[in-house]
Order: C-alpha cells, then structure tokens, then sequence
C-alpha cells in the first residue's frame, strides 16, 4: 500500500465537501511570517510517513511569529529513519468541544470497505474497542449502495451522540466513505474529527492508503513509486521504479534500508531472488553482523537487463563494503541470464568489493562459470555459488573476503581473460545496430565481426533472431519485430561475444539518473 501525506488526504476530503482547518504548506524557514499572518495562532506539524510524531518533537504550537520560525528550522534540519524532513503543514489551532473518530478501511477477509466510527475520539481505535465498545460502531459498505445520511442516524445514537450532532455527523460520515471510495483508498482515517465550540465538524487529522495497484488511475496523488517505501521515495528507488514499472518481464522490486553509510561499517548491497530465500539470506549476513543497504527482489525469469540494471542501481551505493546475491536456490529461471546482466554491470562499474553470488537453479552450472570467469580481471573478487552451497556457506565467504580485503584487488596479469579490463559500453563504431524493447540499442562492429570464428552471438541468442550473412550477425526479423519485444535482451551478443567471441557485439542499455554505475 502506498501512503498519502496528512496534507493530501486533508486536500482529497475537501474536494469531497468535508471541513479541514485553514491551512499553509512550509517548506523553508522564510515561509514563516507570512504563515504566521494568514493563519495566526496554530499548530506546525511534519508530514513524515511515522507515528508519534508530538514524541519526536514534530508536533509544535508556537505562539509568536519568532517561535514559529525557530520550531521550522529546528524540524527542518532532524532526519526521520535518515530520511530528511521537507514539508511542515502549519494549520489554524481549533477550539475543540469534542473528539472523535472515524474511518473507512477495506477488510480483505469480506472484499469490501468498512466504516468505523467511535464518539471517544484520540489515538488507539483497538484499545477504544476493548475498553468501550459501547462508544463504537462498524458497519458493512456495498460502494455501489452508499448509505444515506439518515441511515446512520440509529448506529450514531448507540454511541451515545444524540441533537442536531446527529444530523452534520452523519452527514460527515457519508462524505468520507464518498470520498474513500472514489480515491479508491485502502484505509482513510480521521483521528480526531472535532466538533468546535462553533458547532462545525472538521477533520483535524488525516492517515490514507491507497492500493498500489490502483495509482495508475490517480496521476492527482503524485506518487511517484507504488510501493509501500515508508518515507518519500528516494533518488535510487525513483531510478529502480522508472526500470520495473513498464517492463511486465519478472519482478525488480528495490528499497533502500541504509543512507549515509560510511565504509567499514559492514553495509553490504543485497540482491536476493524470491522473498522467502531472500529473507533466509539477509539473516544469514547479519549472523555476521553485516547490514543491508538495501532489499532487492529479482524474481519471475526477469530478462538479462533487468538484473544488469539492478545490479547497476545496488553498487551505485556509496561505501559498501560488498555486493551479496543470494535467493532460494531452486529458483525456476534461467540463471545463466542473471549471470550475464550481473557481468556487464561490473565490468561496467568495477567496483573494487568482494561480490559472492548464489545462483541455484535451471543452468546454474553455467552461469556459475560466466559470472567468475568473464569478471577475472576486473578489481574485485567475485565468488559465485549453486544450490547445493547453502546461504550460510555465501555469508561465511562474504565475510572471509571483506576481511581479507587484499584478496579483493585482482590484478589484470593474473589471469587469461584481458577482454575484461579492455571492454568499454560503447556502441561507437557500429556497422550494424537494432533497437530493443526498453530503448537499448545492439550493435555490432563488422571489422571485428569479420575476424571472428566462433559466431557466439548467434549460437546463444535466446530468441534466435540473428543469423550469419557474408560472415556477420544480421537480424532474421524486422527491427520492428525487434524492438517490440522479440529481442528479450539476453545480453549473450555483448558478454558472450566479449569473451568467447572477438568483442564486436555491444549493448548500451539507458538507465535515466545512472551514468558509469554514478548518481
């Protein structure tokens, strides 16, 4: 589910026809006069994805101009799960008569919406529940049969709200399940809804959720990723989105856990496959007492770019101090592709860390032998494992070459396979070249093309849509049919071609924000 901020749920029940306290949005201290002379007295919150927030000092009620100011830069400049603080929402301080509190949430066990309301309002429905569940009501919605507002009028009296309160209350309450159902919520609260001292109901607080799959329907939220994150979206899960979010082929699901890391501190940037296994293996790296900067999930048979994007955004991690691969072993993909994408991303960025791998599952044998093979030479060690090794065997090794950090160096004259040291992403100079479904471009360099005996590039395109003519790889399909989806960019024509081939294949796949494997 993916959060809304208190301001945006206020914003959506407006548009339904509720009250919300007169309100200003700050994003710097020199916001805070004129905040100060519109709302006057008021209270200044920090729209952050947390609760408890009058605890941490988030909650403050400043009663001069000056104090507004200073409780500005001092929320401004806290971190919240190291996330920093950008948007404050300072709002008029209402003179409350009475609190209360009210909800729609979905109830998966029933496919249906909810709606709750309670005449003791303040934080804790469950404890509410228990304690007075005289002061409490639920009731069944069918959203295409929306109650009218007399039609809660006997549910009301059972809590104990009684006159004219009956009337705006209920009236209220339909407005919030209008507005639930048509924002397609998963859960919007209201905790408090007050009554003033001038008879009006107004939502004084505001906690929505809305259904991943349902964003794409609603450009006005301006979500940026649908993913329960937690916190704003950060500059590396904006990247990872942009890559899994118009590509159906398999799963790339990427949050960052660790920000500011420091090397040394035993950070290591984790890429599991599948969440069962990818959970056994994060557990096994903190036996070690390893962190994770990140959690990665590359699961569904994702297509050789997939991975080497992924890989690309995980080492893009400032000061890890490794790259962990690790998922259930008996994964039903083939993990010769996942070796491939893994091998052009570090060849691309050499990132100088120990990189340990399980890849257990169909073809593991040979992706086991690409991925160590086609990275000797590269500054790093890489270890790759099957599924017969088990996770704890990965972390035990992992942590035997972080330690051991000269073995991480591997210098170029100690092995046989110098094409990893001299590859260069670049497409320049091409003879021949084809667009691929999510804008890469394949291209080949004939002169080099010409002088190779091996064609390893057709032999191991999984699609088959390369064929040999006077001595080069040309397309046996449109590059329509291309680029359309028949090239799965498997990568085999560019880290194939580099090693067992003579380097004439090239694959420049874009990956917007990422340049060299740098933000």
């Amino acid at each position: 589910m993916s959060k809304l901020f208190e301001y945006q749920g206020k914003q959506l029940l407006k548009e339904g026809g509720m009250k919300i306290p007169l309100s200003r949005l700050i994003r710097s201290v020199e916001e805070s006069d004129q905040a100060f002379n519109e709302i006057g007295l008021g209270v200044l919150k920090a729209q952050v994805f947390t609760t408890g927030r009058a605890a941490l000092g988030l909650v403050r009620f400043p009663d001069t101009a000056s104090k507004l100011r200073t409780d500005i830069k001092e929320i401004l400049i806290q971190e919240i799960k190291g996330y920093e603080i950008e948007t404050l929402l300072y709002e008029e301080k209402l003179d409350i008569e009475c609190e209360y509190f009210a909800g729609v949430t979905v109830d998966s066990r029933k496919a249906a919406p909810v709606l709750v309301f309670s005449s003791i309002g303040g934080s804790g429905i469950e404890e509410i529940v228990l304690k007075s569940p005289e002061s409490v009501f639920f009731l069944d919605i069918n959203p295409d049969e929306i109650p009218l507002p007399f039609e809660l009028i006997p549910l009301l009296k059972k809590t104990g709200i009684s006159g004219k309160l009956l009337n705006s209350l209920s009236a209220n309450l339909v407005l919030l399940l209008k507005t639930a159902i048509r924002t397609e919520a998963k859960s919007l609260e209201i905790n408090p809804l007050v009554l003033t001292r001038e008879n009006k109901i107004i939502a004084a607080d505001c906690h929505m959720t809305v259904d991943d799959y349902s964003i794409f329907r609603h450009p006005e939220f301006g979500i940026e990723i649908a993913r329960e994150l937690g916190h704003p979206p950060t500059v590396l899960e904006k990247i990872a989105w942009a890559v899994e979010k118009d590509d159906y082929r398999g799963t790339f699901y990427f949050i960052q856990m660790e920000q500011n890391i420091h090397k040394g501190d035993g950070v290591i940037g984790f890429h599991g496959a599948g969440g069962g296994g990818s959970m056994m293996s994060m557990d096994a790296l903190q036996t070690y007492g390893y962190k994770v900067a990140n959690f990665c999930d590359t699961s569904g048979n994702p297509p050789a770019s997939k991975i080497y994007r992924a890989a690309k955004i995980i080492l893009s991690q400032k000061n890890i101090d490794g790259y962990f691969g690790s998922g259930s072993g008996v994964a039903s993909q083939e993990q010769f592709h996942s070796a491939r994408g893994l091998v052009k991303a570090l060849r691309e960025i050499n990132p100088g860390i120990p990189v340990v791998f399980r890849l257990g599952g169909n073809g593991e044998e040979k992706a086991i032998r690409i991925l160590e093979n086609y990275t000797k030479g590269l500054n790093c060690r890489v270890k790759c494992f099957g599924k017969d090794t088990s996770v704890t065997e990965c972390a035990m090794e992992m942590d035997k070459l972080i330690k051991d950090t000269k073995e991480t160096v591997v210098t170029s004259s100690n092995n046989s396979f110098q094409s990893a040291f001299e590859f260069e992403p670049k497409l320049e100079p091409v003879d021949y070249s084809f667009k691929t479904v999510t804008g890469g471009t394949v291209g080949f360099n004939y002169s080099k093309c010409l002088k190779c005996s091996s064609k390893v590039c057709i032999l191991e395109c999984q699609g088959s849509i390369l064929e040999e003519k006077d001595g080069v790889p040309v397309l046996n399909i449109s590059k329509e049919e291309a680029v359309s989806g028949r090239c799965t960019e498997c990568l085999a024509c560019e880290v194939e071609c580099s090693v067992l081939g003579n380097g004439g294949g090239s694959i420049k796949l874009p990956l917007d924000g990422i340049e060299g494997g740098v933000l």
